[in-house]
């Protein structure tokens, strides 16, 4: 049987594999969700094969809303012998909720843009538009 050989994932193979920018696992590193990896005696950075799996999780994370500090708790609630599901669960629930306020919000901004190109005809000159004179806020 052949032994298959795992090259060492050098800063630019692991950006390279899991798919975010060099300056990606950088800034994750010095943030504190990328542990420092070991140096050659040439000063390469060499990432454990584990460094892929946890910058995929954040990208993931990301996409989902979390922020950095979230995904800071997350990652240490995972190595946690004390955490179990229902920790995680109630974290993602409060993310819904975070979520569901940002779309009662973005919602409410459409409404109010909506209300204002219906009150404008755009037939006026700029001094007189009204989503111009709504946005100076001097409504007396």
């Amino acid at each position: 049987m052949e032994e298959v050989q795992v090259r060492p994932l050098t800063i630019g193979r692991l950006a390279n594999v899991a798919g975010v920018n060099l300056e990606t696992v950088r800034y994750y590193e010095r943030r504190g969700l990328l542990p420092r990896p070991p140096r050659t005696a040439s000063g390469y950075r060499i990432f454990p094969v584990e460094a892929t799996r946890r910058l995929r999780f954040i990208k993931r994370a990301q996409e989902l809303g979390f922020s950095l500090r979230e995904i800071r708790e997350l990652l240490a609630l995972r190595v946690s012998s004390r955490t179990n599901s229902t920790e995680i669960r109630k974290r993602a629930e409060a993310k819904i909720g975070d979520i569901e306020g940002k779309i009662r919000t973005l919602n409410s901004m459409r409404k109010t843009l909506e209300r204002l190109t219906r009150s404008c005809s755009g037939c006026v000159p700029v001094s007189e538009c009204p989503i111009l004179e709504s946005l100076d806020g001097d409504n007396s």
